[in-house]
């Protein structure tokens, strides 16, 4: 183990805005930097660095950590390998406390340094380091093996694409894995999966005569895939039978830091292809991703023998906008696409793009690229379904549309998938489009979905008024308002009067925002707020402001819901909400002051021009100056 006190110092000697910065080009804001993330597609900076606290972290992903974390996740190199090219940057030595020990095999062992090694980490670290270690076995295994070597060849995989994925070979036999690790019997090998423990059992298989506990190998005579997590870190593994047999894949066992409904194999090494590309490929197995990017295609993912998750759908939303499902045309690849769609409706928004790609039943994608080359395949995607044409196929294909009952069914079968999708333009067209074939119309299928607008809401639509939004200063303040409608709480009269005046003919929609925001009370929010709004007869200029507000992905990151099992991440999220809460009031009050401000400057000018030739005109300009100059100091402040 490298020493925590060295760790610290070389954390101390770094910057982490130097580090970053190779990587990703950074702008000044404040005290920190911002840029865009290099782990997510993003159009609007969300990553910020802070040399004061020499941390990182994005407010989009969720992704956080240190110099030494930074090159993890970015460069893919382990703990040991970042921690040492940081130092050689800063001219330190890293100490090598583990000289003299290590096993025969020469992989270093999560578990050979004992239980004190065990007090100073958690389990979950040692669980990984374990999985790295075993990890670095295998590929030595497979050096080794001409069998396991003849069939990659023989599947048309090069050393270079097995090196990349960090492939390697678990041996026929019950306890390989003891030249790997000192103590075969460690309670956390069991915990990560890499062995079996059972009672009793063949005495051949484990013999120890001082205890009745049976362990051996999970995995044997397979070729090894390893499952890496967002930040490049080994969390399982994916076994491939070489001969045939059941099952033809074997997965690790879900641990403390492997959950399979949420983890995707290659998406690690995918990173990069996918933002280059556009979109990311789901296909279903491990050795089609290996193959195609040995193919040249090496944006593919694939879940881990699972069917296609949201945690899946909104991870891979992390790095693109457009996901493209590719599946076999047989009855169990049509199941894992619906699966796929169901999964992907509640993210569908206008501005996501969700296509379905179902290849002869003779092909898989490794077959089909060999067969007729990249660039064909990649024509053979871009033509793929779309979401909203796959669900209204199947639809059709599984009722019959020329029998009422049967226009019914499906109807009846479209509407908790209509319903899962979010409001927008998208789920508008599928209705249109459910309505032109079930001969039905958007408002009976609205109402039927239970969709459509109750009677005060038709109310409001018919009382309409045409306006024009308001601009500049007291647009960003009725924004405000909209997006944080707490803020109308603190206002004082004053404040409220300040910002009616200056908002002229919209004075209506100031008034109107802060009185339904002061009768919401404390816990009212954006969404709450929005549908209060859409309820007023000046409907069309708020949804004007609420469509601009949500064209930024950091206001729908700070305004809407979203779950997330990663404590980490929700307080982050939810520390990054509170600080923009505060942002924007301090925005408000800023604004208040201006707008005051320019009232009080409009009064001087008009008292100028119109001469000062009273004593009551001087002393009116005189108190006046006295205002503007007590405006700003508090606009200093």
């Amino acid at each position: 183990m490298i020493p925590q006190s060295f760790i610290d110092d070389l954390l101390q000697r770094v910057d982490v805005h130097d580090v970053v910065g190779r990587y990703v080009k950074l702008k000044k804001a404040g005290a920190n930097y911002l840029g865009l993330c290099p782990f997510h597609n993003e159009k609007s900076p969300s990553f910020t660095v802070s040399p004061t606290k020499q941390f990182y972290h994005c407010f989009g992903c969720g992704v956080h950590g240190t110099a030494i974390s930074f090159l993890i996740e970015y460069s893919g190199l382990s703990f040991p390998e970042a921690v040492r090219e940081l130092a050689q940057s800063v001219g330190m030595t890293v100490p090598d406390t583990r000289e003299g020990r290590g096993s025969s095999s020469g992989a270093s062992s999560a578990v050979a340094d004992g239980p004190a090694g065990d007090e100073t980490r958690s389990n979950s670290a040692a669980i990984v380091d374990a999985l790295e270690s075993a990890m670095a076995w295998y590929r030595n295994a497979l050096r080794h093996s001409e069998r396991a070597i003849a069939y990659l060849k023989k599947r048309g995989l090069t050393g270079e694409i097995a090196a990349r994925f960090g492939m390697g070979y678990a041996p026929d036999g019950w306890n390989n894995l003891r030249e790997a690790f000192e103590d075969y019997r460690h309670p956390v090998l069991i915990d990560a999966g890499l062995v079996i423990a059972k009672e009793g059992g063949a005495a051949s298989i484990e013999p120890d005569a001082a205890d009745t506990t049976r362990v051996y190998d999970r995995f044997r005579d397979r070729i090894m895939f390893p499952i890496r997590s967002a930040r490049g870190r080994v969390i399982g593994f994916g076994g491939r039978i070489i001969d045939e047999g059941e099952p033809k894949y074997l997965n690790s066992p879900e641990t403390a830091v492997f959950v399979k409904g949420t983890e995707l194999y290659g998406l690690f090494e995918a990173r990069q292809a996918i933002r280059e590309e556009g979109f990311a490929l789901v296909v279903e197995g491990y050795m089609d991703v290996v193959a195609l990017a040995q193919l040249g295609v090496a944006n593919a993912v694939a879940t881990l023998g699972t069917a296609c998750t949201p945690d899946h759908v909104r991870k891979l939303l992390r790095q693109t906008d457009r996901i493209t499902f590719s599946f076999d045309g047989d009855a169990a690849g049509t199941r894992a696409a619906w699966r796929a769609l169901e999964a992907s409706l509640p993210f569908a928004a206008d501005d996501k793009a969700f296509t379905f790609l179902f290849l002869p039943e003779q092909h898989d994608p490794d077959s089909y690229v060999r067969e007729h080359g990249r660039e064909r395949f990649i024509e053979f995607v871009k033509r793929a379904l779309p979401l909203s044409e796959y669900l209204l196929r199947e639809l059709a294909r599984n009722n019959n549309l020329g029998t009422a009952e049967g226009r019914a069914k499906a109807l009846f079968d479209a509407r908790p998938l209509v319903k899962a999708l979010p409001a927008g333009g998208l789920r508008m067209q599928i209705i249109r489009s459910l309505g032109e074939t079930m001969r039905t119309s958007v408002e009976e299928i609205l109402e039927s979905f239970q969709l459509a607008e109750g009677p005060r809401s038709r109310r409001a639509r018919i009382q309409r008024i045409e306006r024009v939004p308001p601009r500049g200063l007291v647009q960003r303040a009725l924004t405000g308002l909209i997006k944080y409608p707490a803020h109308a709480l603190s206002l004082t009269t004053t404040d409220i009067e300040t910002l009616e005046r200056a908002a002229g003919e919209s004075r209506d929609l100031i008034s109107e925002t802060i009185a339904a925001a002061k009768a919401a009370g404390s816990s009212v929010d954006f969404i709450a707020m929005s549908d209060v709004l859409r309820e007023s007869a000046n409907v069309e200029v708020y949804e004007g402001l609420m469509q601009d507000i949500l064209k930024l992905d950091e206001n729908k990151r700070d305004l809407l819901p979203f779950a997330s099992d990663d404590v980490n991440h929700e307080a982050a999220r939810s520390e990054r909400r509170q600080e923009q809460r505060t942002l924007s009031a301090l925005e408000l009050r800023d604004i208040i002051l201006k707008l005051q401000e320019q009232a009080v400057v409009a009064e001087l000018a008009r008292l100028s021009s119109c001469g000062l030739a009273s004593a009551d005109a001087i002393e009116q300009y005189r108190r006046l100056i006295e205002e503007r100059n007590r405006i700003r100091q508090k606009q200093d402040e």
